[in-house]
Order: C-alpha cells, then sequence, then structure tokens
C-alpha cells in the first residue's frame, strides 16, 4: 500500500516533532550534566536534532502542511518522551538517547521508506536517509566516548531493555482519524 500525501505528511510532521524534541532535551541537559565530554556531545547532536527538524519542516509545506508543522505523537509516545526528559543522571541520560531513542528515530524511518513509494516521496526519502547518516553517526560518537570513559556506561542493562520495550510498543505517528489535524502544533 502506497501512503497517501497526507499519511505522508503526518510521519513527516510528527518526526519534525521528535526532533524538536531531541534537541530541546539535549540542549536542556548540557548545564545540568557533569561530564565535559558529555556536554560536548550533547551540543554537537542537539545540532544536528535542530538539522533535521528544520529539514522536515520546510518539507511539510511541500506536503501540503503549513511551513515547520510539527504534529505530536500519540499519547503513550509523548509519555515515553516526557520520561526520557526527565531523567538526570547522566548514563541513563545516555543510554535513553543512544540506546533507545536514536534507534528508534532509525526504525521508525526504515518503516516508513518500506511504505512509502521512493519516486513520489523522493525528497522524504532524500531527507530521511541523510538522517539516518547522521544518527549512525551520532550512535558511533557515543560509541567512542563510551570506550574511552566506561564509567559512562549504564551497567543496568534491564532498565535499558524496559525502556527499549516501551518505546518499541507505541508508533508514534497518530493515525490519520478525525481531528489529527486539529493537535497539530506551530514551532
Amino acid at each position: 500500500m502506497i501512503l497517501s500525501v497526507k499519511e505522508r505528511g503526518q510521519f513527516v510532521a510528527t518526526m519534525r516533532y521528535v526532533n524538536v524534541w531531541l534537541m530541546e532535551t539535549l540542549a536542556g541537559w548540557v548545564p545540568t550534566t557533569p561530564e565535559m565530554e558529555v556536554k560536548l556531545q550533547f551540543g554537537e547532536h542537539l545540532w544536528d536534532a535542530a538539522q533535521h527538524a528544520d529539514a522536515l519542516g520546510k518539507r511539510t509545506h511541500e506536503l501540503r502542511l503549513p511551513l515547520q508543522r510539527s504534529l505530536p505523537p500519540v499519547e503513550e509516545y509523548i509519555e515515553f518522551l516526557g520520561t526520557v526528559g526527565g531523567l538526570e543522571q547522566t548514563q541513563q541520560r545516555l543510554a535513553a538517547i543512544y540506546d533507545v531513542v536514536l534507534p528508534g528515530i532509525s526504525t521508525h524511518y526504515r518503516q516508513f521508506l518500506k511504505k512509502t513509494d521512493s519516486l513520489a516521496d523522493a525528497p522524504t526519502v532524500r531527507i530521511i536517509e541523510r538522517h539516518l547518516g547522521d544518527i549512525d553517526r551520532m550512535l558511533q560518537s557515543n560509541r567512542e566516548m563510551c570506550a574511552e570513559l566506561p564509567d559512562l556506561v549504564l551497567q543496568d542493562q534491564s532498565w535499558t531493555d524496559a525502556l527499549r520495550k516501551r518505546e518499541m510498543q507505541h508508533e508514534p505517528v497518530a493515525g490519520s482519524g478525525a481531528g489529527s489535524e486539529a493537535c497539530a502544533v506551530e514551532a
């Protein structure tokens, strides 16, 4: 089944919301994270998230939505993001972003690429492919930092697994049901 323009727009606008959330969360964590290496990594990666949000926001206009439109994810996914945003320990923050959130975004992008028409939706495909490359680089950067500074690695794998399971339980994009566009927010 090929996605409609409306469905593609909803996905793009929702993933813009998620990338804005990622940018704002990392920015909020920079001053409250004591380790300088982590602050620097968060700073670099919040810039990546900002670039992703901007590219997706420009694409929303091309998909018949207002420029820079964000659509909130489903409520359960917003609650998941709220849980991650409220973390205070550096090890949990790193595990949440680099072991759960970014791989989750990557999975959602790849699922979308399987469903969309790569010719009719070529601009979105190119944007997402660039984002996937950036996410791979971000994950590699974190692996290298944690290899150099093993105290940054969260030892409680069950905590990470539980958070990952929670992320995987819900597709972030709200269905195409009535009223889904009424929730749109400008950012």
